[in-house]
């Protein structure tokens, strides 16, 4: 049996993938930029960040993104800003889509990497078969929180 193969820099991440373009080691923590490619259904729920203002520049894909009050349809080549303190969330319209986020500060990349693994093999996109076990959830939820100052609504 032949052991997988590690693709270098991508991490599969909640049935996607991404990879780290800027880490935030190599800015003072100022900053982080993921390359990310995620399925329809797997996006958060309305949040809140007490920490991180986040760009989303879409590079594939349409996504409606909920911003405060306001609703912006992006489609590939929109940029869109949610400022930290304010609610956000976003619905991919299409089975996936692919965007560049960019936080700053940049320690919520320590989040993508405690939920991701290395990716094997291929890189491919799953979309959800169901929710996931509510026990994964409160730990999610609870890590959100504690660790990265980031409520769900």
């Amino acid at each position: 049996m032949q052991s997988p193969k590690i693709i270098s820099g991508y991490r599969s991440y909640n049935g996607g993938y991404f990879k780290t373009l800027i880490n935030p080691q190599d800015t003072g923590g100022a900053m982080a930029m993921i390359d990310i490619t995620l399925p329809r259904g797997v996006e958060p729920p309305p949040h809140i960040h007490k920490n991180e203002d986040e760009i989303f520049y879409l590079l594939e894909g349409n996504i409606r993104f909920q911003i405060g009050e306001k609703v912006i349809e992006a489609k590939a080549g929109d940029a869109v800003f949610a400022p930290r303190m304010t609610a956000h969330h976003f619905v991919i319209e299409n089975d996936q889509a692919r965007f560049l986020n960019i936080m700053t500060p940049g320690k919520l990349m320590d989040y993508f990497m405690e939920f991701s693994i290395p990716a094997q093999n291929d890189l491919v996109v799953t979309p959800p078969q169901g929710p996931p076990p509510a026990e994964a959830i409160a730990h999610m939820v609870s890590r959100l929180e504690e660790a990265y100052g980031i409520s769900l609504l």
